[in-house]
């Protein structure tokens, strides 16, 4: 497992290499100019003595590779340079918005399994039934429904015809309901849908008609389907988190949910390339962590990929 983990992790240090240098080189390639950028956000008066004097300081005459390299080694040792709008280090303003993305993302998560395990289930069991109908139906329409407009019929009918929930997120529960909705229902569609197909698969396996005609107890028959189902509806998960991570720039934004999506937004917009290249780092180095964790429950809960060292 020790040595496992290792090639991993080296092979998570040459994704995030790539990673890092290929987005340095997209805002060292973008239109404009980095130091006049920086100076208009700030409100100061541009010369051509201020503007040489600030490329000099943020090292644009240098060549592209040294450029990379220095903001590469501050990078590892956690700075990731300053904002361009207010001067407050990169790394500072990431970390207090990924505590609230985080809150997002994981009552987000926590709310699309809880509502398509059963769902999805009840819809295997009663296969080619009314209930089966209306779920595939309805997770046809969460599936194919994007974020934005999900969150836009949410606010017409939960907030100004029903009054039941503020427009604009806060840190209350009720604040937070309305961008988890709306981030949690394309989810929930996807999950009913691959989970619906893993669990048809088990039931129509020999065993259960086996274990129910020898008189086994239903329910210890769908406890061995979950758990024969738990590492395909693991690595669902787990790739869902980057399309919670990708949903959360847009669903932040429209409820003003004060998170690094909603962030990422603000820097884009105001051209701020310091905090658009720590988001992309910061993201990509959750997103391979994550899948890390992933194959690391693989083989906790399949012994078999433990003994093979074969991922399923």
């Amino acid at each position: 497992m020790g040595k496992y983990i290792g090639r991993r992790l080296l092979r998570l240090a040459g994704t995030m290499l790539a990673v890092s240098f290929l987005t340095y080189l997209l805002m060292y390639l973008a239109p404009g100019d980095a130091a006049m950028k920086k100076l208009y956000a700030q409100g100061v008066a541009v010369s051509d003595d201020v503007l040489q004097q600030t490329r000099e300081r943020m090292g644009l005459l240098r060549p592209f590779l040294e450029q990379y390299g220095d903001w590469a080694l501050h990078a590892l040792r956690g700075d990731l340079g300053e904002s361009f709008k207010d001067g407050f280090p990169v790394a500072g303003k990431l970390v207090k918005g990924l505590h609230y993305t985080a809150i997002l993302t994981v009552t987000s998560l926590a709310l699309s399994l809880l509502l398509s395990l059963p769902l999805s289930l009840a819809a295997a069991l009663k296969k080619d039934s009314l209930l089966d109908h209306l779920t595939r139906f309805f997770s046809f329409i969460g599936n194919s429904l994007p974020n934005f407009l999900i969150s836009v019929l949410l606010m017409y009918f939960l907030c100004v015809k029903a009054k039941l929930l503020p427009v604009t997120a806060n840190e209350s529960v009720k604040g937070l309901l309305m961008p988890c909705l709306a981030l949690s229902l394309p989810i929930c569609g996807r999950f009913i849908r691959q989970f619906r197909a893993e669990f048809l698969e088990q039931l129509g396996k020999p065993y259960v008609s086996g274990a129910l005609t020898r008189g086994m107890k239903r329910r210890y028959v769908l406890r061995n389907v979950l758990h024969n189902v738990s590492v395909s509806i693991l690595t669902i998960v787990g790739l869902s988190v980057g399309t919670l991570l990708g949903g959360s720039v847009v669903i932040e934004t429209i409820f003003r949910w004060p998170g690094m999506g909603k962030l990422a937004m603000d820097a884009i917009t105001n051209r701020d390339y310091p905090v658009i290249q720590g988001f992309v780092l910061f993201t990509s180095t959750v997103y391979v962590l994550v899948n890390l964790l992933t194959d690391l429950c693989y083989r906790w809960i399949d012994p078999r990929l433990r003994e093979s060292g074969v991922r399923k």
